[in-house]
C-alpha cells in the first residue's frame, strides 16, 4: 500500500487501541515508539553497513562487550547514541509473548544514559514523555504490556530502511500527528501547525531563499516542528545539498519540545544541524551557548527566514526589558498581550536579506495602545512586506480569524501587500481547510505582488498613515459579494438595464457576436431569443473559445506522459509536479474567462495520488505495476474480528481501471446482467400494483402479511389450487406465474453474476501480471493523466454552464413589472369578489362574507 493508506491503517488501529486515553496524550505514546523504532533501524542499518551480521549485532553490541568488538563507542561517535541489542526495537518484536513494559523502561533508561556527550542537546530526555506515561497504558503491568506490543506490532509496519522510507516515515509522523490534533481540541495549538498553512508559509519564504549556498532557519515556538520542516523541504528544492540547511528551535513546553526533536531527527535532518532549545522564548533568548563552556560556545542567532504561530494574544512580563535589543527602537507590547513581543523577537534574529512569516490574531491590524504605537514604527521603518487575511476556523482548537505577516529587515518596496485570502476554503467537517489553489492563489499573489479586485491591493505607507497606522484589512481590501440590486424603472416598465448587462462585459469581450444575439435595444434591453440556451451553445465565438480551450491542452496528457512515465524512476517528484503546473499556468494565459487556479486544483488533488504511485515505483520498480496483492478485509471468525484475505487488489493499479481499458467487453456484459438483476424488483412491483385489493386477497397465501410482496416459496401451491377452481382468474394466473419467473431469473441472474465477476476477477489478475509494457504505459495515462485532461475539458463547459444561467436569470428577473404584477393582483382580487357573491350560507357565515367583500371593494376602488 502507498504512504497514504499505510498512514490510514495506522491511524484507525491507533484510535481503537488508545481506548479511554485522551488524543492529546496518547500521540506521545505511539510517536515515541515510533522514534525509538526509527533510532534502532538507523543503528542497526548502519552496523550491516560496517559488515556486522546478525549475530554479530547479537553478541557485541551490549554494553559488556570488550571494547575491540563492541559496538557502542563507534556508535556513538556516529550516531550520537546506543542501544544495546536486547533494547532494539527488533528485538521487542521478536520477543513475542514474552514482551513485556518492562523491556521499554529499562531500554528508554539505558537510551538516556548512552547518549554521546556532543548529541546531548538533540538526545537528552527525548524520551520522558513516553517514560513517564507508561503507567498510563494500562491498569497493571499486564494490561501496559499489552498495550504496548499492540503498539509496537502496529508500528513495526511502517517501513524505514528503503530509499522513499525517509519520506513515508515523515508522511505518517505529520499524518497522526494532524489527526490527534483534530482529536486535541484546545490543546491542538500548542503543538501543531496545520500543515496546509504551514505549506502556505513555506512556499512563500522558499522563494526568497533560491540561489543561497547555505540557510539558516528558525522558528522560536516550534511546537511539532512541522513549519520548520516544510520550509526546509520547500527549500531545498532549490538546493544542491539539503544538509546546506541548519534548524534552529525553541519551545517552552518539554512534551511538544520532544516532538520537535523527534520529528527534525526522523527527517533524516543530520544532529548536527539540528539546534534545539527548551525554554520561555521571550524570556531566555538566543545568544545561545553552553552552560558549562559559555565562550567557547557563544553563538549569537542571526538567520536567513523565521517562521512562527506563536500562542495568541498570551500574558507575558515586559518588565525590565525596555533596553532589550529585541525591543529597544518599538517599544514593549501590553502585559496581556504578547502578540508583537514575538513578532519582534522573529524580527530581531532576521538577517539583513532575511525573511519572516509569522501567524498572529486580526486584532495586531488595528489595537491601539503600545500596540499601536510598535505598528507605526514598523510601518514607518518599512519592516512589513505582506498581510495576508486567512479563513476563519482554519486552525485547531480555535475559530478565530487569523492573519499571517510578512515581513523583511530591509526591502526595495515602500508599500504594503494586503491580501484577504478569508474567503479561499474548502469545508472539512467542523474546520475549514484550505485547498492547493488556495495556497498557489496567496503565493502568486505575494510574490508578483499584484493587485486583484476584491482580493488583494499594494497600499501606500502614505494611505496607511491617513487611516492612523490602521492595517484592518477591510479598510483596503472589501471582499464583500455584490448585493443583489433592482432598477426602478426596469421593475416598473420592464427591459434588461444595459448597466446590470454590464458585469459581463468580460464575456462580451470574448464573445463579441453574442451580446447582439440575445439583446435588443439601448439603456433597457429586450430579449431577443425564446431559447438563451441555445443561443450562447450555437454563437461562433463562443464555439471559437471552446476550440481554442481544446487546442490549447490537446497535447497536455502526451507531455504528463513523457514527464510522468518515461521517467518514472529517476525523476524528481517535487520538480516535476512544479514543473506541470507551471506547464497548466502557460496555457491558461491564452484563455480568458477560465479561472487556471480551479485547473491547478485538479491537477494537485490528483497528483497526490500520483505521487504515491511514484513514490512506490521509484522504491520497487516498474514490475511494481504488474503486482497485485492479497486484498485483506476484518471479518468476524468465532465471535472475534479477524484479517482474512477476500480476493486481490492490484499494488498500483485499480482492478476496474484494468477492466474497463483491457476486459470492456466481459465487463459490459457483467453489467449488462447487473442492470437487468437491477430491474426485477421493480418488475415485482408493478405487478402488484395492478392488482386490486381483492384479488390480492385471493392469493393471499402467495403474498406477505401486507400484502406489498411476494412469498415465491408459496406461489406455486396457490397457482394449482387457481387452476383446479374453474371460477378462478386467469389473470391472476397469469400474475403469479410471471412472478415466479422474475424469480427463477433472479436466482439465475445472481448466480451468472457471481460466476461472472470471479472469473473477471481472476482474468484481471492475470491481465496485471502479464502486462506488456506498451500496456503498462496506457494504463499509468489513464490513471495519471486522463482525469486530470477529463476535468480540465470540463472547465470551459462549466463556465458556460454558469454564464448560461445567470443569463436566464437576469432575463427573467424584469419579466413581469410591477405594474403588470398588480393589475393581476387587483384582477384576481375582482374575481374572487365575484365568486364571493355567489356563495350562500347562515346568517353568520354571509354577514363575514359580505365584510369581506367590502375589504375587497375598498382595495379594488379605493
Amino acid at each position: 500500500m502507498n504512504k497514504q493508506q499505510l498512514a490510514a491503517k495506522i491511524w484507525e488501529s491507533a484510535n481503537q487501541m488508545r481506548s479511554k486515553i485522551e488524543a492529546n496524550e496518547y500521540k506521545d505514546y505511539i510517536l515515541g515508539f515510533i522514534f525509538y523504532k526509527y533510532l534502532s533501524e538507523q543503528e542497526e542499518k548502519w552496523l550491516h553497513s560496517k559488515s556486522y551480521e546478525a549475530e554479530d549485532i547479537q553478541k557485541y553490541v551490549n554494553e559488556n562487550a570488550p571494547d575491540i568488538y563492541s559496538g557502542k563507542s563507534i556508535l556513538q561517535q556516529n550516531l550520537g547514541y546506543f542501544i544495546s541489542y536486547e533494547n532494539l526495537f527488533s528485538t521487542w518484536i521478536q520477543k513475542g509473548v514474552d514482551f513485556s513494559i518492562d523491556d521499554v523502561s529499562v531500554a528508554l533508561s539505558a537510551f538516556n544514559r548512552l547518549i554521546s556527550p556532543t548529541h546531548k542537546k538533540v538526545f537528552e530526555g527525548i524520551f520522558q514523555t513516553l517514560e513517564v506515561g507508561l503507567s498510563k497504558l494500562g491498569e497493571n503491568a499486564k494490561m501496559q504490556s499489552k498495550a504496548a506490543s499492540d503498539l509496537i506490532h502496529l508500528i513495526d509496519e511502517i517501513p524505514m530502511n528503503g530509499r522513499q522510507d525517509y519520506d513515508v516515515l515523515g508522511f505518517i509522523y505529520e499524518y497522526l500527528l494532524e489527526k490527534f490534533a483534530s482529536n486535541a481540541g484546545k490543546k491542538a495549538g500548542e503543538f501543531y501547525t496545520p500543515h496546509e498553512v504551514s505549506l502556505l508559509m513555506s512556499e512563500l519564504i522558499a522563494e526568497h531563499l533560491r540561489g543561497r549556498q547555505e540557510i539558516r532557519i528558525y522558528d522560536p515556538t516550534s511546537g511539532s516542528g512541522s513549519l520548520l520542516i516544510n520550509i526546509g523541504k520547500t527549500t531545498a528544492k532549490y538546493l544542491e545539498h539539503a544538509n546546506a540547511i541548519r534548524y534552529y528551535a525553541q519551545e517552552l513546553k518539554s512534551n511538544t519540545y520532544n516532538l520537535t526533536r523527534m520529528n527534525l531527527v526522523m527527517r533524516g535532518i543530520l544532529p548536527d544541524n539540528i539546534i534545539t532549545r527548551n525554554g520561555d522564548t521571550l524570556e531566555d533568548d538566543w545568544p545561545y551557548f553552553d552552560e558549562s563552556d559559555p565562550a567557547g560556545t557563544y553563538e549569537p542567532l542571526y538567520v536567513d527566514a523565521v517562521v512562527s504561530n506563536p500562542p495568541y494574544s498570551q500574558r507575558w512580563s515586559p518588565d525590565g526589558k525596555e533596553n532589550d535589543p529585541r525591543y529597544a527602537d518599538y517599544g514593549l507590547a501590553p502585559k496581556a498581550k504578547a502578540d508583537y513581543a514575538f513578532l519582534l523577537h522573529d524580527l530581531y534574529h532576521l538577517k539583513p536579506d532575511g525573511m519572516m512569516t509569522i501567524v498572529l490574531p486580526h486584532g495586531v491590524l488595528f489595537r491601539g495602545g503600545e500596540e499601536g504605537k510598535i505598528r507605526r514604527k514598523l510601518i514607518e521603518l518599512n519592516h512589513i512586506d505582506a498581510i495576508i487575511g486567512l479563513p476563519a476556523n482554519i486552525f485547531f482548537g480555535t475559530g478565530i480569524p487569523t492573519i499571517i505577516i510578512v515581513l523583511r529587515q530591509k526591502r526595495k518596496n515602500t508599500d504594503v501587500l494586503i491580501v484577504d485570502a478569508s474567503k479561499g476554503f474548502e469545508k472539512d467537517g467542523k474546520s475549514n481547510r484550505l485547498r492547493a489553489s488556495d495556497i498557489r492563489r496567496i503565493v502568486d499573489t505575494v510574490r508578483e505582488r499584484k493587485d486583484v479586485e476584491k482580493y488583494s491591493r499594494r497600499v501606500s505607507r502614505e494611505e496607511i498613515a491617513q487611516n492612523g497606522y490602521n492595517l484592518n484589512i477591510p479598510r483596503y481590501v472589501d471582499s464583500s459579494e455584490r448585493a443583489e440590486s433592482y432598477d426602478i424603472y426596469a421593475s416598473m416598465f420592464g427591459g434588461i438595464p444595459a448597466e446590470e448587462l454590464s458585469n459581463f462585459d468580460a464575456f462580451w469581450q470574448v464573445f463579441p457576436s453574442l451580446k447582439g444575439e440575445l439583446f435588443a435595444g439601448d439603456g433597457y434591453l429586450s430579449l431577443k431569443t425564446e431559447n438563451v440556451k441555445e443561443t450562447i451553445h450555437d454563437n461562433r465565438d463562443v464555439n471559437a473559445f471552446l476550440r481554442t480551450s481544446e487546442v490549447a491542452f490537446a497535447d497536455f496528457g502526451a507531455e504528463m506522459d513523457k514527464a510522468l512515465i518515461d521517467n518514472a524512476l529517476q525523476l524528481s517528484i517535487p520538480k516535476v509536479q512544479e514543473a506541470l503546473a507551471a506547464d497548466i499556468f502557460r496555457r491558461f494565459e491564452a484563455l480568458p474567462l477560465l479561472d487556471a487556479y480551479r485547473a491547478y486544483e485538479l491537477f494537485a488533488h490528483h497528483f497526490t495520488e500520483i505521487s504515491g504511485d511514484l513514490e512506490m515505483l521509484q522504491s520497487e520498480g516498474m514490475q511494481a505495476v504488474r503486482q497485485v496483492d492479497p486484498n485483506m478485509v476484518i471479518k468476524k471468525r468465532n465471535g472475534k474480528d479477524a484479517e482474512v484475505q477476500e480476493g486481490w487488489k492490484g499494488h498500483v493499479l485499480p482492478f476496474d481501471l484494468v477492466q474497463q481499458v483491457c476486459l470492456p467487453e466481459k465487463l459490459h456484459a457483467l453489467q449488462e446482467k447487473r442492470e437487468e438483476l437491477a430491474e426485477i424488483p421493480g418488475a415485482y412491483e408493478e405487478l402488484l400494483e395492478n392488482l386490486s385489493e381483492d384479488e390480492k386477497e385471493q392469493i393471499s397465501d402467495a403474498l406477505n402479511e401486507t400484502n406489498d410482496a411476494f412469498v415465491f416459496k408459496n406461489i406455486k401451491v396457490v397457482v394449482k389450487q387457481l387452476q383446479e377452481d374453474k371460477a378462478a382468474n386467469a389473470e391472476l394466473i397469469r400474475v403469479l406465474k410471471q412472478a415466479d419467473a422474475k424469480s427463477a431469473a433472479e436466482k439465475r441472474l445472481k448466480t451468472e453474476i457471481k460466476e461472472a465477476e470471479d472469473a473477471l476477477h481472476e482474468e484481471t489478475r492475470c491481465v496485471i501480471q502479464a502486462l506488456t509494457d506498451e500496456e503498462v504505459r496506457t494504463l499509468l495515462h489513464e490513471k495519471w493523466a486522463a482525469p486530470i485532461e477529463t476535468g480540465i475539458e470540463e472547465l470551459p463547459k462549466e463556465l458556460l454552464g454558469q454564464f448560461t444561467k445567470e443569463i436566464e436569470a437576469l432575463s427573467k428577473k424584469y419579466a413581469v413589472t410591477m405594474s403588470a404584477l398588480d393589475a393581476e393582483i387587483r384582477e384576481t382580487e375582482r374575481e374572487l369578489a365575484a365568486m364571493l357573491g355567489e356563495l350562500t350560507g347562515s346568517e353568520a357565515d354571509m354577514a363575514g362574507i359580505e365584510e369581506l367583500r367590502k375589504l375587497l371593494g375598498e382595495d379594488i376602488h379605493g
